[in-house]
This record gives C-alpha cells, sequence and structure tokens, in this order.
C-alpha cells in the first residue's frame, strides 16, 4: 500500500503545481498579451485569468501615460541659428496587442521617433517663431508623432516644448534689440504727449484772446496760489494801478493780510 502512496502525492503536487503556474492576475491598468504556440490569443484581463503552462506565454502590459523627458537636441532654426532644445512627451499605451506584435521595443522606438521629429519640424522654422509659438508648433510634432505611432497601438497625447537654450551672443543681441525697442516707444510716447500738450495750450491760448477776463482770472489764481506756497502777501501791481479809491487799496490791502493772518494761524 505504501508502494502507490508516494506517486499519488507527487502527481497531486505535480497538479497544483500546473494549476498555480496557469493562475495569472494583472491590476486594472495592465494587460496580459497571450501566445499560444507562437501565435497571438490576445489581451487578458484586468483581474484573473487562466493560460495553458508550456502551451502559452504572455507578456505584461501597462496601459498608464508614460512621461519621458527628450534629451537636449541641438537644432538648426530655418534662419541658421543654432539652439539647444528640450521637451517631454506623454504617451499611453491603447492597443496591447500592436505594442507587442508590430514593434520590438515601443518604448524606445517613440522615443527615437519623438527626437527626430522634434529636429524636423523645428529646424523648418525660424527662431521668433519658435519661441513665440512653442504650444503651437508642441501640438504639431503631437500630431506627427502620433500618426508615427499608431500602427504600434501607441497614442501621443501631448508634447511640451519645455526649455529653448539660445547662443550666448543671440541674448545679448536681443536684449538690445529689446532696449532699442522700449527706447523708440518711450521718445513715441513723449513725442505724441508734447504735441497733444501743444494742442492744449494752443486752444487755451485762443479761448484767452477771446475773452481778456479769463485771462486776468488764471493771472489772480497763479499770483494766489505762489503766495500760498511761500507764505506771502502778493499785491498785484495793476489791480492798485486800476484802483481809483485810496478807500479801496486799504480795504484790498487790509483783506489781503487778514488773509494771511488766517494762513499762519
Amino acid at each position: 500500500m505504501d508502494s502507490w502512496i508516494i506517486p499519488v502525492i507527487f502527481g497531486l503536487v505535480i497538479v497544483i503545481i500546473i494549476l498555480a503556474s496557469s493562475v495569472k492576475i494583472v491590476n486594472e491598468y495592465e494587460r496580459g498579451v497571450i501566445f499560444r504556440l507562437g501565435r497571438l490569443v490576445g489581451a487578458k484581463g484586468p483581474g484573473i485569468f487562466f493560460i495553458i503552462p508550456i502551451i502559452d506565454k504572455w507578456i505584461k502590459i501597462d496601459l498608464r501615460t508614460i512621461v519621458f523627458d527628450i534629451q537636449k537636441q541641438n537644432v538648426i532654426t530655418k534662419d541658421n541659428i543654432s539652439i539647444m532644445v528640450d521637451a517631454v512627451v506623454y504617451y499611453r499605451v491603447e492597443d496591447p496587442s500592436h505594442a507587442v506584435v508590430n514593434i520590438e521595443n515601443y518604448h524606445e522606438a517613440t522615443v527615437l521617433r519623438a527626437e527626430t521629429t522634434l529636429r524636423d519640424i523645428l529646424g523648418q522654422v525660424e527662431m521668433d517663431e519658435l519661441l513665440a509659438k512653442r504650444e503651437d508648433l508642441g501640438k504639431k510634432i503631437q500630431e506627427i508623432l502620433d500618426t508615427a505611432t499608431n500602427p504600434w497601438g501607441i497614442k501621443v497625447s501631448a508634447v511640451t516644448i519645455k526649455d529653448v537654450i539660445l547662443p550666448e551672443n543671440m541674448t545679448r543681441a536681443m536684449a538690445k534689440q529689446a532696449e532699442a525697442e522700449r527706447e523708440k516707444r518711450s521718445r513715441i510716447i513723449m513725442a505724441d504727449g508734447e504735441l497733444q500738450a501743444a494742442k492744449k495750450m494752443g486752444e487755451a491760448a485762443e479761448a484767452y484772446t477771446k475773452t481778456p477776463l479769463a485771462m486776468k482770472l488764471r493771472e489772480l489764481q497763479t499770483l494766489s496760489e505762489i503766495a500760498r506756497e511761500k507764505n506771502l502777501i502778493v499785491v498785484p501791481s495793476n489791480a492798485v494801478s486800476g484802483t481809483t479809491n485810496i478807500g479801496d487799496i486799504i480795504g484790498l490791502s487790509e483783506g489781503l493780510l487778514r488773509k494771511n493772518n488766517e494762513r499762519q494761524k
């Protein structure tokens, strides 16, 4: 009796090992691509699924968005300026079967394709356009890269041009250009202000010419402002000479003195 117990136990262990190796579990964000005798069966998951040991082979694929930084690329723009450009690419695996069957290493292929596309697109634009339209150029690169990687089951969701490094001499030239532009604007604004002031002064002179009394009132107002700032009593000579009565002169003087005393208090 003891002779058949050992083979049975050994057989049960073998069966348990085979059953354990046939059970596979993948997470919600993963898929298992199964090959049976070398032929594609399909993608399984998420959760639990079974394979046939020895006969089936499976590969786990991550479906989450992958982000990678394109190494700084030396790009020569359309106007022959050498710059260094750094960009970021966001992509995810949309079809796990295609990502395994159609390309050997989908991540490495996507990185190399992104570097090539970045150099090709930025080499067709001038430096000013690159600096001003980085977002539009990023979208253009994303569309071209997405079309190229679509047969691999890859979906490129975004490409962002992160940094543009200019040569030192070009940076100085741009700083001088910006300074000259600001100087030009300031001169134009000052000239426009002088023109508007001249027009207003001409209109005021014309109005004073038509109304001499207004000119007299303006003169008295100016003298009053000077007296207020300097704490003085100002008696216009023409005001005294135009007074025909000595009482009026005394009254005018007393009034000015009274106002001065009030200000001092």
